[in-house]
This record gives C-alpha cells, sequence and structure tokens, in this order.
C-alpha cells in the first residue's frame, strides 16, 4: 500500500487542482459578478504567470545541477501540476479574460491593444495546448512503464520547463497590454 502510495503519480490531489480554478470561473459566471469575473481572471493569470516564470528562471537552473535521477524524480512531481493545474488555470485565465473584455465592452477587433491581446494570447495557447500538455502526457505515459527512459523524461521534461520560461514572457507581455487597456487605451 505504502509502495503504490509512493509510486502514484497522479493523486486526488491532481483533480482538485484541476477543479478549484473551473468552480471559481463557473460561479462568476453563473451569478453575473463583475468583481468575481474579474478575481477570477487575476487570480488565476497572475498565478499562471507566477510558475511559469519560476519554471523558466529558477527551475531550469536548479535542474541543471541535478544528477539524472533527481531530474527524474523532480519531472515526476511536476507531472500533476503541468498536466492538471497548468491547463486549468490557462484556460479559466483566458476564458474570463475574454467574458471580462466583453462585458467592459473592451471586446472589439477594431483595438490594437485588443488584437495584440489575441495574438499573444493565441501563441500561448498554442504552446501549453499544442507542444507542452502534449509532452506531458508523453512523460506520464513514460513514467508509467515497469522500465521509465529517464534520458526521455529528462529530455521532455527539460523542453516543457524551458517553454514555460517562454510561456512567462508572453504573459508578461500580456500583462503589458491588460494594464493598458485597464487605463483606457484601447
Amino acid at each position: 500500500m505504502i509502495e503504490e502510495k509512493q509510486h502514484r503519480i497522479v493523486s486526488p490531489y491532481s483533480m482538485l487542482t484541476l477543479l478549484v480554478p473551473i468552480a471559481g470561473l463557473i460561479f462568476a459566471l453563473v451569478y453575473g459578478n463583475l468583481l468575481a469575473l474579474n478575481y477570477v481572471h487575476v487570480i488565476t493569470g497572475g498565478t499562471w504567470t507566477g510558475i511559469d516564470l519560476f519554471m523558466g528562471l529558477v527551475m531550469s537552473r536548479v535542474m541543471k545541477g541535478l544528477e539524472p535521477q533527481a531530474r527524474t524524480q523532480v519531472i515526476k512531481k511536476l507531472v500533476p501540476v503541468m498536466l492538471f493545474l497548468m491547463p486549468s488555470l490557462a484556460s479559466v485565465a483566458i476564458t474570463s479574460g475574454i467574458n471580462l473584455a466583453d462585458r467592459l465592452g473592451l471586446l472589439t477587433l477594431e483595438s490594437p491593444t485588443i488584437i495584440a491581446a489575441i495574438v499573444i494570447v493565441i501563441i500561448l495557447s498554442v504552446q501549453g495546448f499544442g507542444m507542452i500538455m502534449p509532452t506531458e502526457v508523453r512523460v506520464y505515459l513514460e513514467l508509467r512503464k515497469k522500465e521509465p527512459d529517464r534520458n526521455k523524461i529528462i529530455k521532455w521534461g527539460m523542453r516543457n520547463i524551458k517553454l514555460a520560461g517562454s510561456q512567462g514572457v508572453f504573459q508578461v507581455a500580456l500583462i503589458f497590454v491588460m494594464a493598458n487597456l485597464a487605463l483606457g487605451f484601447v
């Protein structure tokens, strides 16, 4: 029993990290509360950005200094975060942001600021859902094997950590765009 728990990659907590941001979004949308929607957008977007910046700036350097076995263990612990929490944060931040812009009357394709935000969100979505998430699934499936290939796990995990750092840069650019929107520079 203890060995099974130690070997488990995905836990009930993983599902909680998936569902809490989504529940917050549903609450804000169902009750139509603009303040709640803004809060959900800011907290999920800020958390998403913070984790990506941490992954790119800190974890990439920490991982380079670790032995291969330790790298594999760290990547194994990161899989639930990258597979459940990050897609949930990204989806909720994007969905709440679009809803917020629409409710505030800012969602117009005539605005260069909105166009810039859309372009950055598309880049983030392609990276996150088209590159990072499929690789995390591959890492998860590899880790579940009786004899996982450590080299593949490290290669894929390090690539995702670097991509997360790249996402952090795009998210900082998106924050700049949103700050301009908040001040009325549409």
